[in-house]
């Protein structure tokens, strides 16, 4: 038997690769297929069984194209009500792989759908957990994402992941292996651990969702105190993944379309695209096309992403590092976003090259910040999380988290300076964009953020 988890730190998403004998089975797949089928291909398996935890709503699974690349039967727990051929298995219904067998539990809360898979080894004893959403590391699911599927409340959702891991999950061998869905950075929980992986007796120690004292009303105060909502493509990748979705080489097929700097610009006219710029934010400040956002493909790409573009169908255009046009559309599509049009031929390099209009951003060192503020009065913008603000920030600063800026625009200062800083400069710049395209150009950007302001001396509240 061999298990290897596929961690995608972008998406913060634990996909899992399980072989027993000559046959296979992925858990959660992503959309690109390739890493699964070669993998396969080199251990000369086949792929059984797509286990999928739940409809995904933060990225779009790769299980329907897996299953026509294969022949590989997709497998929900019960309640699952897909538009496509898969097998609804039952609670506590065992599923052989070779010499192993995946045990189905349903366990409902996150979403009604949710199951986890137990893996039992050769002689029968159980070895992990797959607890898809329904456990992390550190946290649980959030029971707010499938309140309008259910007409139920969040607080209802959360009795019944309550009940669910009481009854399903505490009672299992403390020395099995839980192998979570996702780890910190991911929106679909509050405060998961930076770990991928745990025993479930530690987890039963340290998590609070597991302590035995805690009463169910204690519990549905816990996980649903604080929740921020979610973003506004969930419900999006939630029907892609519960209906089906186009392939993702024809999507790709589609985007990869070079376009001179003239017809580039033509194209953004016409259609009215996005045009999306994923390099490095200091790389961005120092010279962009005009009304371009960025959002470099280097940090939480795909994520931000979601967040931030609220159409799913917007068309988009790319400008990248050559070369890395496919990379940048895979995640895109990672997220449902498949309308990329174009990217510009030669980067920005060749736009230059054309003596077209460039525009900047204002940007300053921390210690430049740090000596400017004694003798300016310009309003300070944190782009951070309210928590991250919370634990710590520059005296008088302004918190307006980036996660919201669509929604937070009027807060923003027009007519004076402003600085504006995030905690390493690659959010902050993402706001910049934002701003600068829908007219702002009155900020200065804080390079290194609050991690590098905190070491200049200036004042902290």
């Amino acid at each position: 038997m061999k298990v290897e988890q596929i961690y995608t730190g972008c998406l913060a998403q634990g996909a899992y690769y399980i072989v027993s004998g000559d046959e296979a089975a992925i858990i959660d797949p992503l959309r690109d297929i390739k890493p699964y089928l070669q993998r396969a291909e080199k251990d000369g398996v086949t792929i059984k069984y797509i286990l999928e935890t739940h409809f995904h709503a933060d990225f779009v699974s790769g299980h329907v194209d897996l299953a026509k690349a294969t022949g590989a039967k997709i497998i929900y727990g019960p309640t699952a009500n897909p538009t496509f051929n898969a097998y609804i298995a039952k609670d506590n219904e065992e599923l052989r792989l070779g010499d192993v067998v995946f045990k189905v539990l349903h366990t409902p809360g996150h979403t009604m759908e949710s199951s986890c898979y137990l893996l039992k080894d050769e002689i029968g004893n159980d070895y992990a957990l797959f607890s898809g959403d329904t456990l992390f590391i550190g946290d649980v699911g959030r029971p707010d994402l499938a309140q309008k599927a259910t007409n139920l409340t969040q607080e209802e959702l959360a009795g019944m992941l309550f009940d669910s891991l009481r009854n399903k999950i505490i009672p299992l061998e403390d020395n099995i292996i839980v192998y979570p869905g996702h780890g910190a950075g991911s929106a679909c929980g509050k405060n998961m651990s930076s770990e991928t992986k745990d025993t479930l007796g530690h987890q039963k120690q340290f998590n609070y969702a597991l302590q035995p004292g805690l009463s169910k009303e204690e519990f549905v105060k816990e996980v649903t105190d604080g929740l921020l909502p979610p973003p506004s493509y969930f419900p999006f990748n939630v029907k892609l993944n519960k209906e089906g979705y186009e392939n993702i080489n024809a999507v790709i097929d589609h985007g990869t379309k070079p376009l001179s700097p003239d017809f580039f610009e033509v194209t953004a006219l016409e259609t009215e695209a996005l045009i999306l710029d994923t390099r490095k934010p200091d790389e961005f400040v120092k010279g962009h096309i005009p009304k371009s956002i960025n959002i470099g493909i280097d940090g939480g790409f795909a994520p931000w992403v979601g967040a931030l573009i609220t159409d799913i169908k917007q068309p988009i255009l790319i400008v990248c590092e050559p070369g890395r046009e496919e990379e940048v559309i895979t995640r895109l599509a990672r997220v449902g976003y498949d309308n990329v049009i174009g990217f510009l031929d030669g980067g920005i390099a060749a736009w230059k090259e054309e003596g077209r209009n460039l525009e900047i951003i204002s940007s300053i060192p921390a210690n430049n910040f740090a000596g400017e503020i004694k003798s300016h009065i310009y309003p300070i913008i944190d782009v951070r999380k309210q928590t991250e603000f919370e634990k710590g920030h520059v005296a008088n600063a302004i918190n307006i988290p980036l996660d919201f800026i669509n929604e937070s625009m009027a807060e923003f200062p027009e007519g004076q300076l402003f600085y504006i800083h995030c905690a390493g400069g690659y959010r902050s710049v993402i706001a910049s964009s934002i701003l600068s395209a829908r007219g702002y150009h009155n900020m200065i950007n804080v390079a290194g953020g609050y991690d590098a302001i905190k070491h200049t001396g200036v004042a902290l509240a």
